[in-house]
Parts: structure tokens; sequence; C-alpha cells
């Protein structure tokens, strides 16, 4: 398994109880298909340098994980297909 990061925005108009929720269901996207959480960071609400999709305003949060290609492939596309997830992107975790 190789080591990865994802940081992901989430909509700022979702509730603190739904944020705290979606985070932990995207986490359990990871772990159920085989991968393991090293690190979990919230940033919290930060501004946008330029409006997406009208607005201007995301929680950030930043996860530190290993997986698989399977794993991987299957988070990256549930990530896609959540309305409340602005933008993600998936690096390799050289450190």
């Amino acid at each position: 398994m190789k080591k990865y990061e994802v940081m992901y925005i989430i909509n700022a108009d979702v509730a603190d109880d739904d944020r705290n929720k979606l985070i932990a269901s995207l986490g359990e996207i990871i772990t159920n298909n085989g991968g393991s959480i090293n690190n979990v960071d919230e940033w919290g609400l930060r501004d946008f340098a330029y409006p997406i999709d009208h607005m201007t305003k995301g929680y950030y949060v930043v996860c530190k994980f290993n997986a698989d290609n399977a794993c991987l492939n299957e988070f990256d596309r549930l990530m896609g297909l959540n309305k409340n997830v602005v933008r993600h992107m998936i690096t390799v975790d050289r450190a």
C-alpha cells in the first residue's frame, strides 16, 4: 500500500454535526476498502481565492492515509459523487 494525502473542501452551508458525520463517513470509505487513516487535520472555514459555484467559503480538511489502487479509485469515485464535497485532490505522500 502507498501513502496518500487528500485535501477536500466541504460546502460551508453544511451544519457542524452533519459535517462531522461526513468527515467520518469519508474516512470509513478508506477503512472499509482495506486502507488505513494516519491523520485527519481539519483546517476549518476559509475563504476561496475565487468563487466556486457561487460559494466564497468552504471547510478544508486534509487526510493522510494508506491505500491500494482499488481503495484509492473507489474513494476518488465516491468523493466526486458527494454533493457536499466542493473540490478534492489526492496526491502521493512522499514524506
